[in-house]
């Protein structure tokens, strides 16, 4: 039997890869990586686009890291995880009109808090964020600690655009 499953995820694999580089031959596939902090730079991609027939717009973890700062580690608000929240969905909203997305094009969120104490402020501000928008896919995930110190909250989103 799994000897069986191995040779159909095989042959489903294989057809993705030869979809995905078929469509990289043909034009129909593009990804791009780009970054908007300068002390994210080499670190990770704040925004990655994945062009086929739809743009999918992957965003890292957003938080309240300073993005003036030419280094890392430098987190605003780190006694307040309302504020913390506010401000990522700030910057999540700004990233996504970098990529010609608004927040309605979201369809997958996952947030991550040091202390499950927080759900109500975090609930509280996500439904402020996208208040009147079609609501994503949500993922609440508690978590021993994020990126920074002093860092509470951390949102990943995915977006998805028609071309």
């Amino acid at each position: 039997m799994n000897v069986v499953r191995m040779a159909i995820f095989g042959l489903a694999g294989a057809a993705l890869s030869f979809v995905v580089a078929q469509a990289a031959s043909d034009g129909g596939f593009k990804k791009e990586h780009f970054n908007y902090s300068e002390w994210a730079k080499g670190r990770f991609s704040e925004a990655v686009t994945v062009t086929a027939p739809q743009r999918f717009i992957y965003l890292a973890g957003v938080g309240a890291e300073d993005e003036t700062a030419t280094v890392g580690g430098k987190i605003l608000y780190t006694s307040d995880v309302y504020a913390q929240c506010k401000y990522a969905w700030d910057k999540i909203k700004r990233t996504l009109e970098k990529q010609n997305a608004t927040l309605g094009d979201i369809v997958k969120v996952t947030t991550y808090v040091t202390d499950m104490r927080a759900q109500p402020d975090v609930g509280k501000c996500r439904a402020e964020a996208l208040s009147g928008l079609p609501l994503p896919a949500h993922t609440l995930v508690g978590v021993s600690a994020l990126a920074w110190p002093g860092m509470m909250v951390e949102v990943d989103v995915t977006a998805v655009k028609a071309r």
